[in-house]
């Protein structure tokens, strides 16, 4: 997951950066870091990513035709 990739989960799921916050067990420093840009730990993003994927989000990687991207569990306009 990276920076964009947390913004748009978030987007699509509603969360605020504090709630995600929550969820994740972090700081909300730490979520408003990471979609900066910034570097964070390995284990930091893996617990953000986590709570995202309990809300029903899956991450997409990047393909030759598409950047990295997200959409949600029964999404079927993905």
């Amino acid at each position: 997951m990276n920076a964009v990739q947390c913004r748009m989960a978030r987007a699509a799921t509603g969360l605020g950066v504090r709630e995600l916050a929550q969820r994740a067990g972090v700081a909300i420093d730490t979520v408003a870091r990471l979609e900066r840009g910034d570097t964070l730990r390995p284990r930091t993003i893996e617990a953000i990513c986590a709570a995202l994927e309990e809300t029903g989000v899956i991450f997409l990687e990047a393909t030759d035709a598409a950047g990295v991207g997200v959409r949600l569990k029964g999404d079927r306009n993905a």
